[in-house]
């Protein structure tokens, strides 16, 4: 049980998947003295060498290795003070082969991946979960693994009937999903590369979500990371095997985003505590 009052738990996938989503909340609340806590699913064994720089003899090989590092470097950089690892294979991008792979996250007993985090939930004792939605525009298999099986142990955490050896119970007040990749932000900092001559790198990605007539999530807070936004990129940048330097995260500078859109969005989908409609504030209204 820690001394400090406040406690944030993150739920994600894969190494790098905390330092495009909610990085620099993370990086705010730490600052600020909260308790940041980490879970992530898998090793990312799947992943592609995406940063040419990485694509050298013996490094695939290794991946699994390294994206566990470039994890612990890039939390580090944000002040994430504790990472459960819970060592599942990557399941691979849907419709792949190595969705069939027994070891795969995508075949785990879901019963199992529950009862571990609701055991971590019970331990560290958050106010607030952060968590995936159904991804319709990012149907990765982990993914919705996460969104589904995370979900579930926010609500059965505090349930003395579910996984009575996982710990006493413990109710987060809030849980949020992430949502970073909305065509509303999108289309702000499209139009702002635009308008400085920037090549924006949403172009088509937001031409085929017009075709898609994919609806935006109903986004209930947005917290200011103006102060965090380049810990963000050096976060990113710590996962040296994925991301490219000279490609699609750098590509609208970081004095560029801070200007117009210098937020992290999220959807609240269940609080124990009143809550406002439009929130600033992930731990608002919360006792402790």
């Amino acid at each position: 049980m820690t001394t400090k009052t406040r406690c944030l738990l993150a739920l994600h996938a894969h190494p790098d998947d905390e330092s495009s989503k909610g990085a620099g909340t993370m990086a705010r609340y730490a600052a600020e003295g909260a308790r940041v806590v980490l879970v992530c699913a898998t090793g990312g064994e799947e992943g592609e060498i995406i940063n040419p720089r990485m694509d050298r003899p013996g490094i695939k090989e290794r991946l699994p290795e390294l994206r566990k590092a470039e994890l612990e470097t890039a939390c580090d950089i944000l002040g994430v003070e504790r990472i459960y690892m819970l060592d599942y294979r990557d399941s691979g991008m849907p419709d792949t082969e190595s969705n069939k792979h027994a070891e795969a996250f995508a075949n785990v007993d879901p019963e199992e991946v529950v009862g571990r985090l609701v055991a971590i939930i019970r331990a560290e004792r958050p106010d607030v979960v952060l968590g995936y939605d159904d991804s319709p525009g990012y149907p990765h298999p982990d993914h919705l693994k996460v969104h589904a099986l995370g979900t579930r142990a926010y609500h059965e955490a505090g349930d003395a009937d579910k996984f009575p050896e996982a710990g006493a119970p413990w109710s987060p007040s809030k849980l949020y999903y992430f949502s970073p990749f909305s065509k509303h932000r999108l289309q702000i900092l499209n139009d702002a590369a635009q308008a400085e001559g920037i090549e924006s790198p949403f172009n088509e990605r937001l031409k085929e979500w017009l075709e898609e007539e994919w609806d935006d999530p109903e986004i209930t807070a947005q917290v200011d990371v103006s102060d965090y936004i380049e810990l963000r990129s050096k976060a990113l940048l710590a996962h040296a095997t994925q991301i490219d330097p000279d490609g699609f995260w750098f590509a609208i500078p970081d004095e560029l985003v801070k200007k117009v859109y210098p937020w992290e969005d999220y959807t609240l989908v269940h609080s124990r505590v009143e809550t406002d409609s439009s929130e600033e504030d992930l731990f608002a209204r919360m006792r402790r």
